[in-house]
């Protein structure tokens, strides 16, 4: 089973999400609800897991959260990775789900080209400016690499483009491969083999 994690990053802006749907379970972070149904939302942070609560989006979808407000229709997140953040937890939720090929998107981890917040949602709603510094991406690092050695039999591959940045602790993990944005790009739009 194929599974899409879409982090924020700029590098996943022109990839269609509804030829991506066509070819695995797609799992997304925080504002992606606001244009796109995943097939799986998960959200850390209390205000905009909050919003998603409280707009009914979760009685009629899965959305994970640390704390769910009761009636609302929300799940828990597992208790393994109960204080990652969204995308980690994303990351996370597609291992306990089963999937054994989990393909990262959008997982930046690094800056602009102009060194600035690499977010698609910047300058909206619970979101940096675009102006602002870079967010410290450490502990995303950090907390990527223990699901990628707690789940050894799952295929990671990380696709990259121009706003990716090189992370040097996920050279050493084994089930990790790394994928050029335009080769992963021409594989989804024209439907070749994954």
């Amino acid at each position: 089973m194929t599974a899409f994690i879409l982090g924020n990053g700029l590098s996943r802006k022109n990839i269609n999400l509804d030829l991506l749907k066509q070819q695995g379970h797609i799992y997304g972070c925080n504002a992606l609800y606001r244009e796109f149904t995943p097939d799986v939302l998960v959200a850390t942070d209390r205000p905009i897991a909050t919003q998603i609560q409280e707009s009914g989006y979760a009685k009629n979808h899965k959305f994970y959260t640390r704390r769910p407000i009761e009636g609302l229709g929300a799940l828990a997140l597992s208790s393994n990775y109960f204080g990652y953040s969204s995308g980690p937890n994303a990351v996370g939720q597609a291992c306990i789900d089963g999937h054994h090929n989990i393909y990262l998107l959008g997982f930046d981890m690094g800056p602009t080209e102009k060194n600035l917040f690499n977010n698609i949602y910047a300058d909206t709603e619970f979101y940096k400016t675009s102006a602002h510094p870079p967010t410290f991406a450490k502990n995303w690092v950090k907390h990527i690499k223990k699901i990628m050695e707690d789940h050894r039999l799952v295929r990671f591959i990380r696709v990259q483009g121009p706003t990716t940045a090189h992370i040097e602790d996920f050279d050493s993990i084994t089930n990790l491969t790394h994928l050029d944005l335009d080769t992963f790009t021409d594989r989804i739009n024209n439907k070749k083999d994954l």
